[in-house]
């Protein structure tokens, strides 16, 4: 009784190793959102670009703002 009780645990066990084992593979071969991902990786990089060149350029975009604005009120 022991012996087969022992046996059907392990059993389960094997067949619960396998189910995991064979949804991680898939998982890990599944490309459908790999797209996605690359494009919020290559927006959230512009983003970063972007906050960088306002902060080195801020001087230069202050004076292009008021010129702008200067220009707008003069008409």
């Amino acid at each position: 009784m022991f012996k087969t009780l022992v046996k059907r645990s392990r059993d389960s066990l094997y067949r619960l190793y396998a189910g995991w084992s064979l949804n991680l593979t898939e998982a890990l071969n599944n490309q459908q959102g790999q797209g996605t991902t690359e494009y919020a990786i290559l927006v959230g990089v512009l983003v970063v670009i972007a906050i960088v060149a306002i902060i080195a350029f801020r001087s230069k975009l202050e004076e292009l703002w008021t010129s702008i604005s200067d220009a707008v009120n003069g008409l």
